[in-house]
């Protein structure tokens, strides 16, 4: 299968997209918070992100799911600064601390080609959101030197509905980690109230774009959604909450990973319920869960 962002390229509809989106850029509003500061002149907003990109690493990834790392794996680029800013984030020098390098998208997408000379099966954007505009006009770029495999959209779920149907057909993978099932818990730990309506909201577009996963003879996603929950130490009622919104929004065939390797990183330790790890009877009640709501496609590493 083809990725769909090559008819859009070769229809001008690609090149329009960027334009739109780099407009975004004047009065962002790239994700929920739609903070409306002017990035292209240096202002700020939330997620602290410049208007020029700045990526933590790249490489192929072999820790992600099979269906991604295949023989040669994802070819994985974490985008620094995040939008949402978890307290317990795994990723907070990345996210929260900003390490990372600024370059040009002519820079990003020589990253693209480089892994797809390396043989990685996708390009998988971790924590795109507050980069989506230098992200496509990179791929543009990259199309137009032969790029040619599966895009990843590795996300934490918190998105802007306007701007996923600007990514229609460009995205062949979404993956959002899903979280905060209740507004409390998203303000208490990312200072998301909103952080339940908006995803559910986003997670369904992405399931109209893509669909179930859809793998190669390889066994290898080359479109469809992929769920994720980072399970969280005391809070399986939010794990249960998704799982019955899926099954009544979405599909029980969505591919669907359930997460146990949430470690109390960042400023976790000032937060009793979480200071700790997942506990195995925890993460088995958790399994079962989605079993006895028959879900049919969950991912058990």
């Amino acid at each position: 299968m083809i990725p769909s962002y090559i008819s859009l390229y070769k229809s001008g509809e690609l090149e329009r997209r960027v334009i739109l989106l780099k407009d975004v850029l004047k009065s962002c509003s790239l994700c929920p918070r739609k903070c409306k500061v002017n990035r292209k002149i240096g202002e700020l907003g939330y997620c602290k992100a410049p208007y020029n990109l700045v990526v933590s690493s790249y490489f192929p990834h072999f820790g992600e799911e099979k269906v991604l790392v295949g023989r040669n794996g994802s070819g994985t680029i974490f985008f620094t600064f995040c939008n949402l800013g978890c307290v317990f984030c795994q990723n907070y020098t990345i996210s929260h601390l900003g390490i990372g390098e600024q370059i040009s998208t002519e820079e990003l997408a020589g990253i693209m080609l480089h892994l797809q000379r390396l043989g990685c099966h996708n390009i998988n954007l971790v924590t795109p959101t507050h980069f989506v505009p230098q992200i496509i006009e990179a791929l543009l770029k990259a199309i137009e030197q032969g790029l040619e495999i599966p895009i990843v959209y590795n996300t934490s779920g918190y998105e802007n509905l306007e701007i996923l149907r600007l990514l229609d057909g460009i995205i062949d993978i979404y993956m959002p980690d899903i979280k905060f099932y209740y507004p409390e818990t998203a303000k208490k730990f990312a200072n998301a109230e909103d952080y339940p309506e908006v995803t559910k909201i986003a997670i369904k577009e992405m399931y109209r774009q893509v669909g179930n996963l859809i793998v190669n003879e390889e066994d290898i996603a080359i479109r469809g959604l992929i769920i994720r929950h980072l399970l969280l130490p005391n809070h399986l009622p939010e794990l249960e909450g998704w799982l019955n919104f899926i099954k009544e929004e979405l599909s029980i065939e969505v591919f669907l990973n359930i997460m146990d390797q949430y470690r109390p990183l960042y400023m976790a330790y000032k937060y009793p319920e979480i200071n700790r790890r997942i506990r195995p009877k925890e993460y088995e009640e958790a399994i079962s869960i989605a079993k006895n709501l028959g879900f049919k496609n969950l991912y058990l590493g």
